[in-house]
């Protein structure tokens, strides 16, 4: 038996193969996506709750795990705190935000969302799997999963547990973060996850004046990147100060709808996610 399975209330029927916690999941969630980098400071946690917060604006019922265990953010991203997590008679049921995104972290379980959580990784990955299946979630049309920086135990963990339908990978212009990116890329492709496609946030900032585009980072190289690897560029998100001042304050929902190029883009990955279902 794994470390991480010894904290899963079925893991004395687990024969090693198949997660039966995890395959019971599967019959109410239709679609699970990860969000990875592979690079800290992308700003993976906001797409990811760029992608739920507009998903769940064309109606979709809509949940996020955030698996990024030592260095949450979603509850911030969506205004949630400490204690809205509660006790059902099968397991916890999820935080809901203003719009009804369900969300999972654990820092809607600490005292104080400051408090540090200094664990090794065995530990990480079991509370990655009790997220998973010793939560009441509804059933939801899209499950998407915050994972950590890097390409270790949490991201492997949720690689090799939960029924992932695909990928998506946020980078940002830079050829160091290229390169390291190109690694949780390859990182998929081993594990046989789908890629659905790369992200490329904080490409430009548009001169409020002149419009300009002003390229923060230097030449664009993503392009040319997700070509060489295969990947499919899901789109180009600039830098929006309106945006960054509502995730700050816990508003990143109210963003949604709003006339700006993020919520453009979005709305064409959204077009591409609703035949997420004939990827897997």
């Amino acid at each position: 038996m794994a470390e991480a399975c010894k904290t899963c209330s079925e893991s004395s029927e687990c024969s090693g193969d198949a997660c039966p916690a995890a395959l019971k999941e599967m019959q109410k969630i239709k679609n699970v996506i990860a969000v990875m980098s592979g690079k800290g400071g992308v700003g993976k946690s906001s797409v990811t709750g760029l992608l739920a917060a507009s998903l769940r604006k064309k109606g979709f019922s809509v949940g996020i795990l955030d698996a990024d265990v030592t260095g949450p953010s979603i509850p911030r991203l969506f205004g949630l705190k400490a204690g809205q997590l509660k006790n059902g008679g099968k397991g916890i049921i999820p935080a809901r935000t203003s719009s009804g995104v369900e969300v999972v972290s654990i820092n809607l379980l600490l005292p104080s969302e400051e408090e540090p959580v200094i664990w090794r990784g065995p530990i990480i990955s079991g509370v990655i799997k009790q997220f998973w299946t010793e939560v009441e979630w509804s059933e939801l049309d899209y499950l998407l999963v915050d994972l950590p920086p890097g390409t270790g135990d949490a991201p492997l963990t949720v690689m090799q547990t939960l029924p992932l339908n695909g990928v998506v990978v946020v980078t940002s212009p830079q050829s160091l973060v290229s390169m390291i990116v190109q690694k949780a890329i390859n990182m998929a492709n081993k594990m046989n996850i789908p890629i659905l496609g790369l992200i490329e946030n904080m490409a430009y900032l548009e001169c409020p004046d002149c419009k300009k585009q002003i390229r923060l980072f230097g030449a664009d190289i993503t392009e040319e990147m997700a070509g060489k690897m295969g990947v499919p560029l899901l789109g180009q998100l600039p830098l929006e100060p309106r945006f960054v001042a509502l995730c700050d304050k816990g508003q990143i929902e109210e963003f949604i709808g709003e006339a700006s190029e993020i919520n453009r883009v979005m709305e064409e990955i959204i077009n591409i996610f609703s035949r997420v279902e004939q990827i897997n």
